[in-house]
């Protein structure tokens, strides 16, 4: 730290944190008294945040409303929108901001410098500065406000966060998720949603609201972080020269209160919403909690992670294997959630009955008492150890930066303690410690004190209700119109003009000079080079191979890739239900619990999917490759492991067990239906992709509503259809695990390939060599539009087409395109004035693409807004400086930094997809080369999609049926 830094911060503690390769900083801004991390490392992915201790003091959604309200302009940056404005024009690798039950996290990455800054500045300003004050439409778009289009028209609710919570509140597990967390804090902040309950959100006023920012957007209440490899310095006196200097330390009380312990366990029961052709029977959801110490425990927050591996979440573990063979429930999950001041060990039991309850809490505490007195399984336990272990040692994130997720990880102990933000990110001493424990009675002896004899702990219920959500939304329009009948006329009128107001609000054009106060890089700014592609085409035991050579710190990621051409139609889902099933059914050799615990005690784990490869030469013919894949990751000198256990998988498994079939059935089934829930929006695109795309439908019914539909149907007649099952799953199996149908896709360092051939050689002689008939598979698509029918309060609205199928063609300007729409159009119709969470389009080499919503309190109106894309688009104009900015985000979205596994992905898909390296550079060429009059050539491309006419809906029964004209089918899952 200079000599100038010095004056201004006080250093508290310096560390080396060898774990992550890092040196780490914590200071305090002496006038301000702002917190700041530094975690100094070569890392070029650099993160910036700044986060806020923001307890709520009710369920009305504060922080989660002050979380989008403050990136909607700033005295600095005064345009409405500088988080959308920096999403299309900046070359950031992360930008969001999240709110958590006790935090809010506003966090940016970029691994240019010129950008980092910027977004570190307009993030500064946002938090500290924000336009809230000036404009109340901003909380009334963001929270809440009534609508009212005429003094004679209907009086509704709308608002972003307001409508995002209804969806939230639509899922049971996010209900649940809830009031776990609210009955075991009845006397903390904890105890209210601070995200919102849509009940209470409209309970919020603007001066509350304002009142929150006031209280906890000081730097006396923040946490600063910088990571990566940057100038420290330079950035201190930055922050410090710019923001942290204008203010005065301040107290602020947002400390997280503690929990006093209950003298007993309590109790707790409320409803969610069904469809109403849902059965209420084997729909409850049953959970069990404990509170366990706090997060300040370095060594209690790992065993826990280690615990839950061990007792619930791995197959076969003690817990989910006795409650799912006593029928009580058909799913068993759980979580350790130690991403708050008291961490919450979770057992639930979904698709069970709420007259289990008892039973249900008597099988854990049986199961609990006979581990502690006979003692944890050892292996169990290196499992788990090894398998956070691996993890943390690896930092592979997948798209997030590993700065993001080290700086989150280290709120879990800062936010409660400011002077330690090092002991979770710092843990191969306690890996070291918990391994020692195995055999001591450690393990046994925190399962009795935090688990059987804790009586911190709660029992909810959350119980299915038909009609509630009609029986809501009719009491909701009723107390609205209600309230609208005790209006006069005048306050009517008023109600009317504020409407209109924060409409002309919204539709109004930022002034040119606002936008341009946002900093913009240049088009010469972006390099025009393409990323590396590593295929080096190999044979290896006579097997075809494709070598991605890249450096990965001595771990060998392999995957076994097995042709799907030979397999029928109607045999499809059964490929999803044999690729569910392998890796956690028991197998020659071991049960399956023991299987999964030896890959991961040697491994860094081994999974399977089915993956498909459109092959973009062959775009009018529809061609692709399927493929089923066994993928695994493991040090170098474990790869012989690895062969070994994916051999076992593939060709040893007992796929007769018919009572472990029932129970992946089961499990299956539950985590479907979740995710056609959560993630509506991905199920309805690739359901209405289905109608016409070969490659979608193979994709519906190997993972999607079609594949969906097959599992429930066995799973519902199980008896009668068992042995049709059986022998479908075999003959599929030495069908599809041949040596002829199989390659391999390798991504590691020079030196993994050493033993490899002998690996391969005795892999190829496990595999299936019995005779088969060929087949060839015919995919018949078939035209539905349809309308999902749910218990949900939103929709998820889906258009797709192909445009290549009418006429258009594809070019690199489609993905400017992409940014244009979800930034522009869309998000300002569907998001900004409709309402809805989120929006997004895409369009793909093989003509491919869809409009879609999020969470939208919309329907019609929103399928309107997708027709009215075509005339946008001709009418198109743009600045130079926005057009740059639109490539800039374009760019952004395709240049994100890759961890070594993700390389070889990216090189494995190219080379599948039969995609040349002339082909990506021609893409880049036509995105930095574009202009207006290129956009407005896409208009044929939306016109073309758009006569697709394809529409998939999921979402309220209620709101489809009203508009039930617009679809063919109206059904549901």
């Amino acid at each position: 730290m200079n000599e100038t830094n010095g004056r201004a911060y006080e250093m508290i503690r310096q560390e080396e944190l060898k774990g992550i390769r890092s040196r780490g900083c914590l200071l305090r801004h002496k006038k301000s008294g702002a917190r700041v991390l530094l975690i100094e490392n070569d890392d070029d992915n650099k993160v910036f945040s700044i986060g806020f201790r923001t307890p709520p003091k009710d369920s009305t959604g504060v922080p989660h409303i002050m979380e989008h309200s403050v990136l909607c302009g700033s005295k600095n940056f005064p345009a409405k929108d500088p988080f959308v404005e920096l999403v299309k024009g900046s070359l950031n690798t992360f930008l969001n901001a999240m709110t958590y039950p006790d935090k809010t996290v506003y966090p940016v990455a970029s691994c240019n410098d010129k950008d980092f800054q910027n977004l570190m500045h307009v993030y500064m300003d946002a938090v500290l500065y924000p336009n809230i004050y000036q404009h109340e439409e901003i909380f009334r778009q963001e929270g809440w406000s009534y609508k009212l289009d005429s003094p004679e028209g209907e009086l509704q609710y709308n608002g972003v966060v307001y409508n995002e919570m209804k969806g939230a509140f639509s899922s049971p597990e996010s209900v649940l998720d809830r009031v776990i967390l609210n009955t075991l804090f009845p006397d903390t902040s904890y105890a209210n949603e601070s995200g919102g309950d849509p009940e209470y959100i409209p309970d919020l006023t603007y001066e509350q609201f304002l009142d929150f920012h006031r209280k906890y957007y000081h730097p006396s209440n923040s946490y600063i972080y910088l990571y990566g490899n940057m100038d420290m310095d330079e950035k201190l006196e930055w922050l410090d020269r710019e923001y942290l200097c204008h203010f005065d330390k301040i107290e602020v009380d947002s400390e997280i209160r503690f929990q006093e312990p209950f003298g007993k366990m309590v109790e707790r029961e409320l409803p969610y919403s069904i469809a109403s052709d849902e059965s209420e029977s084997d729909n409850t959801y049953l959970s069990y909690n404990k509170v366990i110490g706090t997060s300040l425990d370095r060594e209690l927050y790992l065993a826990f992670q280690i615990l839950d591996y061990a007792l619930l979440s791995a197959p076969g573990a003690p817990l989910k294997k006795a409650l799912t063979e006593a029928g009580i429930g058909k799913d068993i999950m759980g979580s350790y959630d130690n991403g708050v001041y008291q961490p919450i060990f979770s057992v639930i039991s979904k698709n069970a009955n709420a007259e289990q309850k008892e039973a249900f809490v008597e099988k854990i505490e049986e199961v609990l008492k006979e581990i502690v007195e006979n003692g944890m399984d050892k292996k169990a336990l290196e499992a788990g150890i090894n398998y956070h272990e691996f993890r943390y040692r690896e930092a592979d994130f997948g798209s997030y930066p590993k700065g993001l997720m080290y700086g989150l990880q280290m709120l879990d102990s800062w936010l409660y303690d400011d002077e330690k933000p090092f002991i979770h990110i710092e843990a191969l001493d306690t890996f070291s410690f918990l391994k020692k424990q195995i055999g001591t009675g450690y393990y046994e002896d925190l399962i009795r004190r935090y688990l059987l004899e804790n009586p911190h702990g709660a029992i909810v219920v959350v119980k299915p209700e038909k009609g509630r959500t009609a029986r809501m939304d009719r009491e909701l329009a009723e107390k609205l119109e209600a309230y609208k009948n005790g209006l006069s006329e005048k306050e009517r009128q008023e109600l009317v003009d504020r409407t209109e107001a924060l409409e002309a609000y919204q539709s109004a054009e930022d002034r040119p000079e606002d936008l341009e106060k946002i900093p913009v890089l240049k088009r010469e700014d972006i390099s025009r080079k393409i990323a590396p592609i590593f295929n080096e085409e190999r044979t290896v035991a006579g097997i075809p191979m494709i070598f991605h050579e890249i450096e990965t710190n001595g771990i060998g990621y392999l995957d076994l890739l097995f042709d799907m051409s030979g397999v029928p139609e109607e045999l499809l889902p059964y490929v999803g239900i044999l690729q569910a099933v392998l890796g956690v059914i028991d197998t020659t050799h071991y049960e399956y619990g023991e299987l999964f615990n030896e890959i991961n005690v040697h491994t860094g784990g081994i999974g399977t999917s089915l993956e498909l490869y459109p092959d973009v030469t062959k775009v009018k013919e529809k061609e692709f490759k399927a493929t089923f894949e066994i993928k695994a990751k493991a040090l170098y000198e474990k790869l012989s492991v690895a062969f070994d256990m994916m051999g076992e998988i593939l060709t040893e498994s007992k796929l007769e067990d018919e009572k472990r079939l029932l129970e992946i059935l089961q499990m299956l089934k539950s985590r479907l239906l979740m995710r056609f829930q959560s993630a509506g929006h991905t199920t309805a695109v690739l359901r209405s992709l289905a109608y016409t795309s070969p490659s979608a439908r193979l994709k519906d019914l190997t993972s999607g509503i079609e594949f969906y539909r097959v599992v429930a149907r066995i799973t519902e007649h199980f008896e009668e259809e068992k042995e049709d099952l059986i022998r479908k799953l075999k003959s599929l199996a030495v069908r599809l695990f041949r040596a002829e149908g199989m390659m391999i896709s390798y991504t590691a360092s020079r030196e993994g390939l050493d033993g490899l051939e002998d690996f391969v050689d005795s892999m190829k002689r496990r595999l299936f060599t019995d005779s088969v008939e060929e087949a060839v598979c015919i995919l018949h698509c078939e035209k539905k539009n349809e309308g999902f029918k749910t218990a949900s309060k939103v929709q998820y609205v889906a258009r797709s087409g192909n445009f290549i199928d009418g006429g258009a063609q594809y070019s690199g300007a489609l993905q400017i395109l992409k940014v244009i729409l979800s930034y522009e159009y869309l998000w300002q119709n569907i998001r900004v004035k409709g309402g809805a969470y989120g929006c997004m389009s895409n369009f793909n080499r093989i003509g491919e693409g869809y409009f879609v919503s999020y969470r939208d309190p919309n329907l019609k109106r929103t399928m309107e807004i997708y027709e009215g894309i075509t005339d946008y688009l001709k009418n198109f104009t743009v600045s130079e400086r926005d057009m740059t900015k639109y490539i800039i985000g374009t760019i952004s979205n395709i240049d994100q930094p890759m961890t070594p596994s993700a390389k070889g992905d990216r090189s494995m898909n190219l080379y599948m997809n039969h995609v040349s390296p002339e082909m990506i550079q021609r893409e880049r060429s036509e995105i930095l080369e574009a202009d207006q009059e290129d956009i407005r050539a896409l208009a044929p491309v939306v016109k073309a999609l758009l006569a697709a006419d394809q529409i998939c809906v999921i979402g309220s029964e209620e709101k489809i049926e009203t508009d039930k004209d617009m679809f063919d089918v109206l059904t549901s899952f």
